[in-house]
Parts: structure tokens; sequence; C-alpha cells
């Protein structure tokens, strides 16, 4: 079964427990400018930018996806501890830079300056360097 890359707008009880086990694992700077995941979750979810992937039913892997004309936003990405290394932040990341492209525009990854993580993964994915938050 592949992995399934969505905007979420409505989460039912199971996503939004999949997402709180998302970000349970984060460091805290990952929540700026956010106070923690919960607000992070809520607002990605009342704004309408909070983009997951899924695989059989469950929510591996999140990100907060700005939409703007000519430039997409793609940032707070985070997968669960125990499905790290397993291609779910690749998959998101060629997800939201095909959404972006569809739209004629182009997909930035936002991360906090010298973030070693970031910039390898936008390498991998052959993007520019990461935005400085």
């Amino acid at each position: 079964m592949p992995i399934v890359v969505e905007l979420i707008s409505d989460a039912n009880c199971q996503d939004q427990q999949d997402l709180q086990k998302i970000y349970r694992d984060a460091p805290a700077w990952l929540f700026k400018p956010f106070g923690d995941a919960t607000q992070l979750i809520a607002e990605g979810l009342e704004d309408g930018w909070l983009i997951a992937a899924r695989f059989n039913d469950r929510l591996l892997g999140a990100a907060r996806l700005q939409r703007h004309q000519n430039a997409w936003r793609l940032s707070h990405l985070c997968v669960r501890n125990v499905t790290r290394r397993r291609g779910v932040a690749e998959r998101l990341v060629s997800e939201a830079r095909r959404m972006a492209a569809l739209n004629g525009a182009e997909l930035h990854l936002v991360a906090p300056a010298g973030h070693l993580q970031a910039q390898a993964l936008a390498a991998k994915l052959g993007l520019t360097a990461p935005i400085q938050d």
C-alpha cells in the first residue's frame, strides 16, 4: 500500500491522535512561532495548511504548507519517530513539490538557520537550500 499525501482540513479523532503522536517527539525549536504541538495542529487544521502522509489509514508525517502565488513554503515537517528513515518525509516533500508545480509555484523548505537535516533533505530532492526561518 502506498503512502498517500493529502491536505488535512477535517481531522477525525484518529487523525488528531496521530498528529499528536507525530509531533510528540519533535524538538521544541520545531514549533516556533507556535507554543506547542497542540497549537500548531489546531491552527493548521483551522487555516487549512496542514499536509500529511498517510499509510494504512494512519498519519505518519505532517508539515505546514503555506500556498502563495509563485512560491509555496513547507515547514514544521515531522515524521513519527518509529517511522523515520522509511521515505515518509521524502514522499511528503515530493508530493508538496508536485502540487506546487501544478499551481505554477516553486516549493521552498523553511528551516532554522544552519539546520543540517533540512539542508540534506533539500539537496537529496534537488530543491534549493532551505529558507531561513
